[in-house]
């Protein structure tokens, strides 16, 4: 017979918050559970209402702040903070959400990795506002509210908020998220845009619906009025990846943003990846090259190198760069962006570097430095093929501190490296996002 689950308490509780979780959640215990609640900060009584409740934990979200509010509380600028998924931090005053980051990556290099470094690097800060130039935004026609909306999911649900400003977003879009409403509103098939995905070039603005159904000539042609009005471009998707097109059929919009480090510009299309956050990508590419301290001599490898974000800047300082990336599509734009900016001492090879065995020129001993940029699964399966004998210095990118921590031991303990430094760059202030920098040496 299963167990009855027992029914949580409707009326708000009373809790003082311990510490912090590593989601940037309040943490309490209430009769011997440990309980996480959103919106709480350590050293504060709240009153919080219960979410759900496991055999070992519970969730919660603060209702208000009862006694002993924390110094390092402030008050959101987003009016829709309290139900919009897009951010969890606005609560928490900037320079304590960088702290708290820095606390988390250097907790997980020692209780992950087994390693701790040698030093601590200064935090990469940008704008906290109007940051992100990537992102993908729902869309949902919601028959009882007679209305589309266009934003984030809803925290803890698959909703979309209804929102009509985003604050983080770049004003380019995010101040224009109800006339986006309004303008899906008004198509024949408002019911079948299902997302619009955003790409923020240095001087244009993509946007690429979703549509999964045939648009009208009075439809596209509304959408050639608003591209024109907010001065974008609009692209259709009526498939997979494949099937993004110029909603003009023409060809594909030139975008494109610049590196100080260098004095590169980087092509890109609105589906390729770039960095959300470009204030940070300049300092973040500036940093690498520094770290690397790269020689007129060296050779470096670039792993998951895109479309040459720091390939392209480090070739400018060393005699060769070989750039590696598992999309075909990329390492083709990676070598035009090379031809583009003057470059003719890189190599942009297609490998896909999770698997158990790669080309004999990318393992090879022959390169004087490396350079890591992986995505969330970290980069164990290539590290524990490199021979790394010879490589100095190596500089690894993390956008997930867990398997940053994995990968630093592996280096540390395997490799024979020396982790001397780390740090987190805040490339998406307000969230619990931890995007950190590491340094290993021998």
């Amino acid at each position: 017979m299963s167990r009855r689950r027992k029914k949580l308490p409707v009326d708000p509780v009373e809790a003082t918050i311990e510490s912090l979780s590593h989601e940037g959640r309040g943490i309490s215990r209430i009769d011997g559970k440990t309980v996480f609640i959103d919106g709480a900060l350590p050293g504060e009584t709240i009153m919080f209402r219960y979410r759900r409740s496991r055999s070992r934990y519970a969730e919660g979200s603060v209702e208000e702040v009862i006694a002993n509010p924390s110094p390092d509380r402030v008050e959101p600028k987003c009016e829709h903070f309290s139900i919009c998924g897009g951010c969890s931090l606005q609560h928490m005053a900037p320079d304590r959400q960088i702290q708290h980051k820095e606390s988390v990556l250097m907790e997980q290099l020692q209780h992950i990795g087994g390693v701790q470094a040698q030093q601590m690097l200064p935090a990469l800060t940008g704008p906290l506002w109007g940051y992100r130039h990537k992102a993908r935004l729902g869309v949902k026609h919601v028959i009882k509210k007679g209305k589309v909306l266009v934003g984030f999911r809803e925290k803890y649900s698959s909703f979309v908020a209804e929102i009509d400003r985003c604050e983080v977003l770049h004003p380019a879009v995010g101040h224009i998220l109800d006339k986006l409403a309004r303008l899906i509103a008004d198509l024949s098939v408002h019911d079948k845009i299902a997302q619009i995905e955003v790409a923020v070039a240095d001087q244009k603005t993509a946007l690429i619906f979703r549509n999964l159904a045939e648009l009208s000539s009075e439809d596209l042609s509304k959408l050639h009025t608003f591209a024109d009005e907010q001065q974008c471009s609009l692209y259709l998707q009526a498939g997979g990846p494949d099937t993004v097109r110029p909603l003009s059929g023409e060809t594909e919009t030139d975008l494109s943003y610049s590196l100080d480090e260098g004095n590169i510009t980087i092509h890109f299309a609105p589906t390729d990846f770039t960095q959300v956050n470009v204030a940070i990508n300049q300092l973040m590419v500036k940093q690498v090259v520094t770290l690397l301290e790269i020689r007129p001599e060296d050779t470096i490898l670039d792993l998951f190198c895109g479309l040459g974000n720091f390939s392209l800047p480090m070739a400018r300082r060393a005699a060769q760069v070989t750039g590696v990336e598992g999309s075909d599509t990329l390492v083709q734009k990676a070598g035009y962006n090379a031809g583009l900016n003057n470059i003719a001492n890189t190599k942009f090879v297609m490998a896909d570097l999770a698997q158990p065995v790669l080309l004999p020129d990318i393992t090879a001993d022959k390169y004087d430095k490396v350079l890591l940029d992986p995505p969330r699964s970290g980069a164990q399966a290539i590290i524990e093929q490199l021979a790394l004998k010879n490589v100095i210095r190596l500089v690894y990118v993390s956008c997930n501190p867990a398997t940053l921590a994995r990968d630093a031991g592996i280096l540390v303990r395997e490799k024979g490296f020396t982790l001397v430094s780390a740090g987190v760059m805040d490339m998406f202030p307000h969230t619990t996002h931890v995007e950190s920098i590491a340094v290993f040496e021998q």
